[in-house]
């Protein structure tokens, strides 16, 4: 793997670990390899994309990490937490208390309010929420007049900024996003990727988002490139421009679609 910046920032701690972690689906002359022994750590208060091209492996590895899909052989471990030790109802456990998840479809309840989508998760933990941590979540994603309307009555930047804070409600470990911008337009897009950052930089929260596009990945630390199963290179305090010409640069199997 080549490493793209001279002063690579030191990660002192870890959210999120990947070991040689290898993802294969069937056998034989059908035997695919979506990911082929990735190790990776994931910084606490670290904003990091994963880029790379149709069928690269780079929404495996989140699946994987996330606790979303089960993985062939490796390990994976949130905070202290080795994810191939547990059973379903424990996994489902750490997913809810633990891990953020946003993605490109709102999943949004049509019948309940936006705050009510936003405390839902704790709400079916039986968990209060952390009134202080809520207020500064809604404050941040600009939704304090907006709290009492259903989705129907919210545009569709609206409606992910109600994902973002649903993920970032309950104060998780680490939050996976997977093509957060997918749906909506630029301006929209900017946005949430905006909050995002912020909850980084002001939050200490850690996100780590799948992405296509150079300019979603030039909100992040630290962009990583994905191809073939594997990490082919990184990338830190990136800009669209960077990214871009790092893409240009893969053999065409690396080129995003």
């Amino acid at each position: 793997m080549t490493t793209a910046s001279p002063a690579t920032p030191r990660i002192n701690a870890v959210a999120a670990r990947a070991t040689e972690l290898s993802k294969v689906y069937g056998q034989g002359e059908t035997q695919v390899v979506a990911l082929d022994r990735v190790s990776v750590d994931f910084g606490q208060s670290q904003f990091t994309a994963i880029m790379g091209p149709s069928g690269s492996g780079k929404s495996t590895l989140m699946h994987c990490v996330a606790g979303l899909d089960s993985f062939s052989s490796g390990s994976v471990r949130v905070g202290d937490t080795e994810l191939g030790s547990l059973k379903d109802k424990q996994l489902t456990k750490l997913r809810r208390d633990k891990i953020g998840f946003i993605f490109q479809a709102f999943n949004l309840l049509p019948t309940l309010t936006a705050l009510e989508n936003i405390t839902l998760p704790m709400d079916i933990a039986g968990r209060r929420p952390d009134k202080q941590w809520l207020d500064t979540v809604i404050e941040m994603v600009r939704l304090s007049d907006r709290l009492t309307h259903r989705p129907a009555q919210l545009s569709g930047g609206q409606q992910q900024r109600v994902a973002v804070a649903r993920a970032l409600a309950s104060k998780p470990d680490i939050v996976f996003a997977d093509e957060p911008t997918g749906n909506l337009d630029s301006r929209s897009g900017a946005e949430v990727l905006g909050f995002l950052r912020h909850s980084v930089r002001e939050l200490g929260q850690t996100v780590v988002m799948v992405t296509h596009d150079p300019v979603a990945a030039s909100y992040a630390d630290r962009v990583i490139f994905f191809g073939d199963g594997q990490i082919v290179d990184e990338m830190y305090q990136p800009t669209a421009e960077g990214v871009l010409d790092r893409i240009k640069a893969f053999d065409t199997k690396f080129r995003t679609s």
